[in-house]
């Protein structure tokens, strides 16, 4: 074995990071990157340009030299609109407890890493964010999934077959990447029930609020006794198309909210000023929302129809993801992934990057421009036909 320094290459790079497997979601994303003759259903990322009136704002900080650090917890006036803003979804929390992180990718390392210790057990619903796990196996801490297939919600009942005395935590991600399914209120208190039960704490990554299709997103926080078990993450990549912004936030209760700021404070310092400056505009801006999630409800219903016709497929409450069951062509899901890119040029993400049971599905995200998403559709459904075996 070669060495340098004496040392094998083997043991440069540490163990856990040796043994993570790459993003599924990266891989396609990768076999894509440049290519104009394919159309690219893979990356979960707003088509929709950053709202002109929060570009404005950004721009005019530039202009009046608005390039230095903020605070580790964010701006003030940002964190006073965040508190107040998430009022609409039940939540009435202290600007006190609201951190500004780079992105919500950060928010949930930054949950993980505090709460999770050697041995500890998080409880991660599957099919799942492509994340979660490998930031609790950094940590030490050991991932048990629990397979929702095929309604895709976890029930109190599928929660308490798999309690653990070990079990710390539960990730709860809704309207969720990447079946987009939510929960009612109803359902959310059967959740909370046993995430009482079982003395859990939750992280809830509810990026995809906005984009709730039926009724208005509930947070699993608002409810009563669950104040204080709850580490609510959302930003304003998704719904507010500011993915290159990289502005997230973090709701949690004090001492958890403690220990993810001093660890903020040593690894990122500071989300983005120009970031915060444009997220504060975005609060003001729910009007351009709603028009980008009208304009998503009409590709999720024009997708449910059209695939409804060769495949099962459970009709998103929410975010802007199909995941149909394709095994009746009689591939797997990398297999179906692999021939569509290479036989029709539409790129989609294999249902097993989302964990075991997402084998047998794909991931498709419906935030390209109608025609292109019309024209993906159509080579899907040649593809199905001319080299499925249903």
């Amino acid at each position: 074995m070669k060495k340098i320094g004496g040392l094998p290459l083997s043991r440069r790079v540490a163990k856990k990071v040796e043994e993570l497997k790459p993003s599924g979601i990266r891989r396609f994303f990768d076999l894509v990157v440049g290519r104009d003759d394919v159309i690219s259903l893979g990356v979960g990322e707003p088509d929709f340009p950053v709202p002109w009136r929060i570009r404005e704002e950004m721009i005019y900080s530039l202009e009046k030299g608005f390039t230095s650090y903020t605070s580790n917890l964010g701006l003030p006036e940002l964190r006073e609109g965040i508190a107040e803003y998430y009022t609409r979804f039940g939540v009435r929390a202290l600007p006190e407890q609201i951190l500004i992180t780079s992105g919500v990718s950060e928010g949930v390392d930054l949950a993980v890493r505090t709460l999770i210790e050697q041995g500890d057990v998080a409880l991660v619903p599957e099919p799942c964010y492509v994340s979660y796990k490998p930031l609790v196996e950094i940590c030490g801490g050991e991932v048990v999934t629990i397979p929702t297939a095929p309604d895709f919600k976890l029930t109190y009942e599928m929660l308490m077959e798999y309690a653990d005395a070990k079990a710390k935590i539960l990730v709860l991600n809704y309207p969720a990447n990447p079946t987009g399914v939510s929960y009612s209120k109803k359902e959310l208190e059967e959740i909370a029930d046993a995430v009482n039960e079982m003395d859990l704490i939750v992280l809830s990554d509810e990026i995809y609020a906005e984009l709730t299709y039926t009724g208005r997103h509930v947070s699993i926080a608002s409810l009563d006794g669950m104040e204080d078990r709850v580490v609510v993450l959302n930003g304003f990549s998704k719904a507010f198309a500011m993915t290159g912004m990289r502005v997230g936030y973090v709701i949690a209760p004090p001492d958890i909210f403690a220990g993810m700021l001093k660890i903020h404070q040593y690894c990122m310092l500071c989300a983005p000023i120009t970031g915060q400056i444009g997220a504060i505009e975005a609060l003001k801006s729910l009007d351009e929302v709603d028009r980008m999630r009208a304009e998503y409800m009409r590709r999720r219903n024009f997708v449910v129809k059209k695939l409804s016709e060769v495949f099962e497929l459970k009709k998103p409450e929410g975010a802007f993801y199909a995941f149909p069951k394709i095994s009746s062509a009689g591939m797997s899901s990398e297999e179906f992934a692999e021939g569509l890119l290479m036989k029709k040029n539409v790129a989609v993400v294999p249902g097993n990057a989302f964990g075991e049971c997402g084998e047998g599905y794909i991931r498709m995200a419906y935030a390209v421009k109608f025609e292109k998403l019309k024209e993906a559709i159509e080579r899907i459904i040649e593809f199905v036909d001319e080299y499925g075996e249903g």
